[in-house]
């Protein structure tokens, strides 16, 4: 099982990592669009005011683009601990042991602008680039992504859980995928996306799937894993799910 997590535009600081290493990271074929977002990402970030205008920051986030200007040199840490704020508090990576790490490294990764996809287990700077971002000279990262990324992710001969944010899942399509859709039920089988809490009841739900005894490997051992979690998933279609809170 794979499950697809969104990133985060907040990301912790630091890291013991060596810098970072491209052809390290998993799905290695992605390695030359990642080149080429990189050099530009780091080029941008020698003219600060264009690098402000094209993430969409306002002057007081120019640290955001000093992490960019820095992307090569800096240190690096796991994916799973760089990636910060609601969900990845809700999926609460921290009090993981080493051994239930290993298992959510093994099935958890993370949809990223910048690498495209990566294993929660790989060592990434810090840095900012979101999914909508149009970078001059390179354009919208769509057209960047779209071929590459839907060759890598069409080959996963596992269950795709996508969780992506809707950025991300325009990146590229996963027409074999499973998507969950968190929602509110007023009881007469009305239902209603949830927005404020989505984040957190998705990483949840990744926590329960990345620490499951045994590997799930359907829909069904999907609704299952949740159940045990206190958690109710329904299926809506062949492919689609709604986590039903509240």
């Amino acid at each position: 099982m794979l499950v697809l997590l969104p990133p985060s535009e907040t990301k912790a600081e630091g890291g013991a990592g060596a810098p970072l290493d491209l052809a390290a990271l998993s799905f290695p074929e992605l390695t030359p669009v990642r080149e080429r977002l990189a050099t530009a990402l780091t080029d941008l970030a020698a003219d600060v005011p264009a690098s402000l205008a094209a993430l969409g920051l306002s002057e007081r986030q120019a640290d955001e683009v000093a992490r960019n200007a820095a992307l090569r040199e800096s240190p690096t840490m796991p994916a799973l601990e760089r990636y910060t704020g609601v969900l990845y508090d809700a999926l609460d990576a921290k009090s993981f042991t080493k051994p239930q790490c290993n298992r959510a490294n093994r099935r958890l990764a993370v949809a990223s602008a910048l690498f495209g996809v990566v294993r929660t287990g790989d060592p990434i700077p810090a840095y900012r680039l979101s999914g909508d971002t149009v970078l001059p000279g390179l354009g919208g990262l769509r057209t960047l992504w779209r071929t590459d990324l839907e060759k890598t992710l069409s080959t996963v001969d596992e269950l795709v859980v996508d969780l992506r944010s809707g950025a991300y899942a325009n990146l590229a399509a996963i027409t074999h995928a499973v998507t969950v859709r968190v929602v509110t039920d007023d009881g007469t089988g009305r239902r209603k996306t949830v927005s404020h809490f989505n984040k957190a009841y998705k990483g949840k739900l990744a926590a329960a799937l990345a620490l499951a005894p045994r590997e799930p490997g359907s829909v069904r051992t999907l609704i299952s894993v949740a159940a045990a979690n206190g958690m109710r998933l329904e299926p809506t279609g062949k492919k689609t799910l709604d986590l039903i809170v509240g």
